[in-house]
C-alpha cells in the first residue's frame, strides 16, 4: 500500500509538472522603419499657373506636375517614407478671392478636427521673399499630418497636404511623421515663386 502511495505520488508530480503554460499574448509591434540621413535638392517647378522652388529631400521626387490655366497640381512622391505630398496652385486677382482660398483651406484643416487630438500651427511670413502662410501640424489618427497654404498675397496661391499611403495610426507612424517634418520645415523655409 506504501508504495502505491508514492507511486501514485510521482505520477501526480510528473504529470502536473508537464502541464503547459496558459500562453500569453504578445503587444502587437511594428516594423522599424529605416530613414536615411536628411539630404535636400533644390526643385523648380514650371507651369502656367505658379511656379516654385524649393529645397526638397532626396528622398522626394516630382511623379506628376498639371496644370491649365486656372489650376495646377503636383504630386510629390515621398519615397522610402511610402507617402505622397499632394500641391494645389491658384491665381487669384481680387483680395476677396483671396480670403475665400485662405477659408476653404482652413475648412479643409477643420475636417480632421473630430479625429486629431490636437492641432497645431505655424505662421509664415517672409516679406523678403514674399511668402506668407501656415503650417499646420495633426496630431492623432488622421488621414494628412502635415497641411499648409502659401501665398505671395498678390496673384498667388498655393496648398499641400502630405498623405501617408497606410491606415493612419499616430504612435506607429510617430517616427516618420516626425522625420518628414523636418523636410517639411526645410521646403518651407526654401520656397520661392518663380519670376
Amino acid at each position: 500500500m506504501k508504495i502505491l502511495g508514492i507511486l501514485g505520488l510521482l505520477l501526480f508530480v510528473l504529470f502536473s509538472s508537464c502541464k503547459e503554460k496558459a500562453p500569453v499574448p504578445k503587444p502587437s509591434s511594428y516594423l522599424r522603419t529605416e530613414l536615411p540621413d536628411h539630404d535636400y535638392y533644390t526643385l523648380k517647378v514650371d507651369n502656367p499657373v505658379v511656379g516654385f522652388t524649393a529645397e526638397i529631400s532626396t528622398l522626394f521626387s516630382l511623379s506628376k506636375n498639371l496644370s491649365d490655366l486656372k489650376f495646377g497640381f503636383q504630386e510629390l512622391d515621398l519615397g522610402a517614407a511610402n507617402g505622397t505630398l499632394l500641391l494645389y496652385s491658384k491665381r487669384f486677382d481680387t483680395r476677396d478671392s483671396l480670403f475665400k482660398l485662405i477659408n476653404a483651406a482652413n475648412d479643409l484643416v477643420d475636417e480632421h478636427k473630430v479625429k486629431a487630438d490636437q492641432i497645431d500651427y505655424l505662421q509664415i511670413k517672409d516679406t523678403d521673399r514674399k511668402v506668407f502662410g501656415t503650417f499646420f501640424s495633426l496630431k492623432g489618427n488622421v488621414a494628412t499630418n502635415y497641411q499648409f497654404y502659401l501665398t505671395d498675397s498678390s496673384s498667388r496661391f498655393i496648398r499641400g497636404e502630405l498623405l501617408l499611403n497606410c491606415r493612419p495610426n499616430y504612435d506607429s507612424l510617430r517616427p516618420v511623421i516626425d522625420y518628414l517634418k523636418v523636410d517639411m520645415d526645410r521646403m518651407l523655409s526654401s520656397f520661392r515663386w518663380n519670376k
